[in-house]
């Protein structure tokens, strides 16, 4: 018996995911970092914000293991404790870091500018706006509202308490499009200001977009990013650029505001029948 093959989606975007911390709000990503470095430092052991930022987008207990597992941070591990980190400690170091968190979270939901008039924009062109994060639904618990308080609120909140793993696994973002009830995921696309994002997006068969300037990348808020030489921002805006390209982001854009106008590219090549 012969099949026709399903013909390829030639329609438009229908949805966009966001990440929460430096795509749509908290300028920079701060919110996690002091958290971090408290709590490293209550177990003996200084990091710094470089070591911090790195791991950034992933669930937060990954994010806490994968700062241990850094070799400069084992051998200080080591020094202090007279052995290597082990999944006890990170249980242990866990445990501290959920309410120097939730401590800090309300006070890091502000919007980035851009971002309310750029969502605006999406729906009453017909998107629906769904949200992953690396938080706990603990987190979002407070993170929601406050944002909400502020004027953003997507159709979706994905935490990753409610999937298996959290990135760079698909399943949040795959759970935000069931929400949503939105498919085929071609028509998706996964927006974020961190690698994890994009593998995350990438896996889940979504186009993808990387944001740099609002983002864990540079690591800055606003009045610091524009107090920057020329030079140095130009600098850090490439390095960034070469981190998410590497990533398999299919477009890089400066922040959430250029999101409507990517959006149509995307449409274009959808229409001609690409697929990401």
């Amino acid at each position: 018996m012969e099949r026709t093959p399903q013909r390829p989606y030639l329609g438009p975007v229908k949805a966009v995911i966001f990440d929460w911390a430096g795509t749509t709000v908290d300028y920079g990503c701060f919110a996690p970092v002091i958290p971090f470095i408290e709590t490293f430092l209550r177990h003996g052991v200084t990091i710094s914000v470089e070591e911090a930022r790195a791991p950034m987008g992933l669930y937060k207990k990954d994010h806490l293991r994968a700062i241990a597992q850094t070799e400069t941070v084992k051998q200080r591990w080591l020094a202090v404790h007279g052995r290597h980190p082990a999944d006890v400690d990170i249980e242990a170091m866990f445990l501290d870091f959920v309410p120097l968190q939730l401590s800090v979270l309300a006070n890091h939901a502000e919007p980035i500018p851009g971002v309310i008039e750029a969502v605006d924009r999406l729906r009453k062109q017909g998107l629906k706006i769904g949200s992953t994060t690396g938080y706990t639904r603990e987190m979002m618990d407070i993170l929601v509202p406050a944002a909400s308080r502020q004027g953003y609120s997507p159709d979706s909140v994905v935490s990753v308490s409610e999937v298996p793993a959290g990135r760079p696994e698909p399943w949040m973002a795959l759970l935000s499009a069931m929400q949503m009830r939105v498919y085929p995921m071609e028509a998706v696309v996964k927006v974020g200001d961190t690698l994890h994002d994009i593998a995350e997006g990438l896996n889940a068969g979504m186009w993808t977009i990387g944001v740099v300037l609002t983002g864990n990348e540079i690591g800055l808020d606003e009045a610091a990013l524009k107090a920057l030489p020329e030079d140095e921002l130009r600098h850090r805006r490439e390095a960034a650029d070469i981190r998410l390209s590497h990533a398999g982001a299919h477009y890089i854009i400066d922040g959430v505001w250029e999101v409507p106008e990517t959006i149509q590219k995307i449409n274009l090549r959808l229409s001609s029948g690409e697929h990401p």
